[in-house]
């Protein structure tokens, strides 16, 4: 039942608060009539037997104390359709495609259900990125959430698009012949702006990456706490096209710091309490409401996987976003600033990424046999030539031996030839592997101790290793 009030008592910033006579539900749509007639939506942020605070999504600009407020008596929902695919949405739902209305075949609360954990099954199955540094080094699996944490000025959205153009389940994990159509896409961009939109959408459109995907755009002068919706009607399109019509779904959102930004806006103006660095007590539980709707489902054939991407601001991983996302989520990437002025593409720093589920996602029956040894035996062989690196800067390389060098050597390939690919290039896991085979080849057999010996045997490129050196004791 709608009911009408003609009495706002405040606007502060984003914020409407308004006196009611009965308690007005959690989350209920407003629609607020200014005096020139215009309808702006908004949703109940919180609500007492005497007032209301309403977010209000198109901004509070012209609305004033004889501006009429309306509740809808329902919360907000989104329309839902397999039609969906190949549509560009605005923050709010609404098609900005110059295509038709969107005819639903059903709507459903954004807000979402949560999964029953005794529902859940286990992610363990491959999605290939085409991306050597994530396939090989830190798979991602069907239904888990793996951030990337990048920086200001880092090129996360060319790994992003890269991602959304490539990312595919291979056909001996789908069980059938239709070449990964039932890969789909959601893209929830959140205080873009026009340039890095325009960037999106000539690549999703040149590429025909569009036909798979939803997208939903929110631009920075777009009003902030219109990004607090944009990644539930993403993650609710999602569910829909998974639970309902058995999609594997990737949900790529950018940039949640923007969105823990809107967070801290509506916070301050509702006078809360502040938490670190002035962000809102109650963030962790906020952003794990959504990283938490990735998942699988017992008896369902679809799956949702996240792939949330922040800016750290001062590229510090401790600050509160990047480390409560760390928390809540099953690893993370790093986009690095030293690679990226190398000029490597991507510039993702294998060392500090981490993927923890790869371990079930990867190995005999799932991926090549041979996929968690070379991981494995690449990640010490790297590490340990990044040591060296800082060893040669006090002492020189003269100074080191010969296994010494050949390390040196094997991480200067690593990050030449195998993080090296181009945002352009898309490498299927067959040709990831056989390059960390002839990058291990280098060293002779005996220096390869994490990978099994009939693995060497079977794949170690004769006449690529150098010559055998001394192991130091």
């Amino acid at each position: 039942m709608q009911k009408e009030y003609q009495t706002i008592t405040e606007i502060s910033g984003p914020l409407v608060f308004a006196e009611v006579d009965e308690p007005v539900g959690y989350d209920e749509i407003v629609e607020i009539e200014t005096g020139d007639g215009e309808t702006r939506r908004g949703q109940v942020l919180e609500s007492t037997s005497e007032f209301v605070a309403i977010q209000v999504f198109e901004g509070t600009e012209g609305i004033d104390r004889n501006s009429s407020v309306r509740f809808l008596g329902e919360t907000m929902q989104m329309k839902l359709t397999e039609d969906l695919l190949g549509r560009v949405l605005s923050g709010t739902g609404e098609p900005i495609d110059g295509g038709p209305e969107i005819e639903p075949d059903e709507e459903r609360p954004i807000v979402g259900e949560a999964i029953n954990p005794y529902s859940r099954e286990y992610p363990e199955e491959f999605i290939q990125t085409g991306v050597s540094a994530i396939d090989g080094m830190n798979t991602l699996v069907r239904g888990q959430k793996l951030p990337i944490f990048s920086a200001s000025g880092l090129p996360h959205s060319d790994l992003a698009l890269q991602i959304a153009r490539q990312a595919t389940v291979p056909e001996e994990e789908e069980g059938d012949d239709d070449e990964g159509s039932e890969f789909a896409v959601i893209f929830g961009a959140m205080g873009i702006t026009q340039e890095e939109a325009n960037e999106f959408m000539d690549d999703f459109e040149r590429t025909g990456a569009l036909e798979r995907s939803v997208v939903f755009m929110n631009l920075a002068d777009d009003p902030a706490v219109e990004r607090t919706v944009t990644p539930r009607l993403a993650l609710t399109t999602a569910e829909y096209l998974a639970f309902e019509k058995d999609y594997h779904v990737l949900v790529i959102l950018t940039d949640m710091t923007n969105y823990c930004e809107a967070l801290r806006e509506i916070g301050a103006a509702r006078e809360e309490v502040p938490g670190r660095r002035g962000y809102p007590g109650y963030m962790y539980t906020d952003l794990a409401q959504l990283y938490e709707r990735a998942g699988r489902i017992e008896g369902k054939e679809g799956s949702v996987t996240q792939i949330p991407i922040l800016t750290m601001p001062g590229d510090d991983d401790t600050h509160p976003i990047p480390d409560l996302t760390g928390y809540i989520t099953e690893g993370q990437i790093y986009v690095d600033r030293d690679l990226n002025s190398q000029g490597v593409e991507p510039p993702v720093n294998v060392l500090p990424s981490l993927s923890r589920l790869m371990d079930d996602g990867i190995g005999e029956g799932l991926t090549r046999e041979d996929h968690g040894d070379i991981s494995n035996q690449m990640y010490a062989a790297y590490a340990e030539g990044e040591d060296l690196r800082d060893l040669v800067n006090i002492v020189g390389r003269e100074a080191l031996s010969e296994r010494d060098n050949l390390y040196l050597d094997f991480a200067d390939r690593f990050e030449e030839e195998f993080v090296q690919q181009g945002f352009q290039t898309n490498r299927d896991l067959e040709e990831t592997l056989d390059l960390g085979w002839e990058l291990l080849s280098m060293f002779p057999k005996e220096e390869l101790n994490r990978v099994d010996e009939d693995l060497i045997e079977e794949h170690y490129v004769e006449g690529e290793s150098a010559e055998t050196v001394e192991a130091e004791e």
